[in-house]
């Protein structure tokens, strides 16, 4: 069974409210992008009228560009609809302190419309429900994300006055599982450890990667929605901390034309009573080679899912760590999908994933994909055993048009989130797209303003 404790209890955050550790408390949840929105409220206000009857938030919040801008083409949230609310209920097992801001606590919430209808377009909703699909074959999914970050010794408004140009990286060079690399901003690094766990979250470890700067804090696997809220407290978390700090890091995908952020996610199956469904005997069960078999079967459909921008799809270069096959292999790096662990620790990574994913929509894929490949039996093609870059196999989609166009007319899709989610994340496509074309780039400027 998914463990559904809280890192804080309600009748702790009463204790701690009387005693005057705690004063505030924020309410928030997950937009399109994965960002945190919300509320902050003084904690009695919260404990007497919030936490049983929850409160409101404009619903244009599901319907803006990355910018926060009103757009067009949203069925849910529109001028012609008047911009209303919907309703943000808290869920007290998300309830944690935010010790990177003293006297202060945050829970999450689940969006509802005034009849208590769910917002069926809500991120933390698409993952609930393909996870309610999954508990009715006797599943539970636990999951477990990787998010890669660099980190500049400018400030966040530094970054913002220069452009995001010339910012100083925190290191100057690779410093992949470089101890003397990682010391050198071990400062951050101890306050992102420390302060994460004093919020809920289980600590790892901390290593360096390759790009200068570039940074990995791991978290121990759990239950898949867990694991989402988890994620997103951290990201808010370390840019907060990292602010504080004087610093500032990035999760975008691509921040230059070396080493992107990854987001590598893990995942694997467990029955009701808690143990994996994935091994059986020395290799893979008939349900993992179902399920494995469902996420190449999808993967290029719901690529949307795992790489929702425009600069996700500028890792995907032969060479780099980031996949551009769509092929599966044991231990092997070069696939997207690459299988390791062994017993009851067996389990598959996706590795298409960047630090700019929204992790309730890339699991939620992953959760359907892999149940089309169980409803379906489809059978698992034999793996790559050697470099996926140089092989023959079918190509992850290489931008943001393309994708969505694969997710627009996916049966697939439909029948796993339904005809609006689709729509609804198709329009955030095109919306980002559209912006984009508009734009006049650094890189057109550097060519053509003398030379054309």
């Amino acid at each position: 069974m998914a463990d559904r404790t809280p890192p804080l209890s309600i009748e702790e955050l009463r204790a701690l409210v009387a005693g005057g550790e705690i004063d505030t408390v924020v309410l928030a949840f997950p937009d399109m992008q994965g960002r945190l929105q919300g509320k902050r409220f003084a904690a009695r206000f919260f404990l007497d009228e919030v936490l049983d009857h929850g409160t409101e938030g404009c619903n244009y919040l599901l319907a803006v560009d990355t910018e926060m801008n009103t757009v067009d083409g949203y069925e849910m949230s529109s001028w012609d609809r008047g911009y209303g609310d919907f309703a943000m209920r808290p869920d007290p097992a998300t309830l944690r302190r935010l010790p990177w801001h003293p006297g202060s606590a945050l829970l999450m919430a689940d969006l509802a419309w005034e009849d208590g209808a769910p917002v069926t377009a809500a991120p933390r909703q698409i993952l609930r429900r393909q996870l309610e699909r999954l508990a009715r074959l006797g599943y539970t999914a636990q999951a477990g994300t990787e998010l890669e970050f660099i980190v500049f010794r400018d400030s966040y408004e530094q970054a913002w006055d220069t452009g995001y140009r010339g910012l100083t990286p925190a290191n100057q060079y690779n410093i992949d599982y470089s101890i003397l690399g990682t010391g050198r901003v071990e400062p951050l690094l101890r306050r992102l450890r420390n302060e994460m766990a004093g919020a809920g979250l289980t600590v790892e470890s901390a290593k360096g990667e390759c790009n200068p700067g570039q940074h990995e804090i791991a978290f121990r696997y759990t239950e898949a929605l867990r694991t989402c809220d988890q994620h997103a407290v951290y990201k808010t978390g370390a840019k907060e901390i990292a602010s504080q700090e004087g610093m500032a890091l990035t999760f975008m995908a691509k921040f230059n034309e070396k080493e992107g952020n990854s987001c590598h996610i893990h995942l694997s199956l467990a029955d009701e009573h808690g143990r994996s469904v994935m091994a059986e005997g020395d290799g893979m069960s008939e349900v993992m080679r179902y399920f494995l078999a469902g996420q190449l079967a999808a993967l290029r459909d719901f690529s949307l899912l795992y790489a929702p921008n425009i600069n996700s799809y500028k890792r995907f270069q032969p060479g780099s760590f980031a996949p551009t096959a769509v092929a599966w292999g044991h231990d092997n790096r070069t696939c997207a999908l690459r299988v390791v662990g062994h017993g009851p620790s067996l389990r598959f990574e996706n590795r298409l994933p960047g630090g700019d994913v929204n992790p309730y929509l890339a699991v939620a894929g992953l959760v359907a994909a892999g149940l089309y490949g169980v409803e379906q039996r489809l059978e698992l093609p034999e793996p790559c055993a050697g470099n996926a870059y140089a092989a023959e196999y079918e190509h992850v989609p290489t931008t943001l048009r393309e994708a969505a166009q694969l997710w627009e007319t996916s049966p697939i899709a439909k029948a796993a989130f339904g005809e609006d989610v689709v729509a609804h994340y198709a329009n955030m496509a095109r919306i980002e797209l559209a912006a984009f074309d508009a734009a006049v780039t650094d890189w057109e400027l550097r060519r053509s303003f003398e030379r054309l």
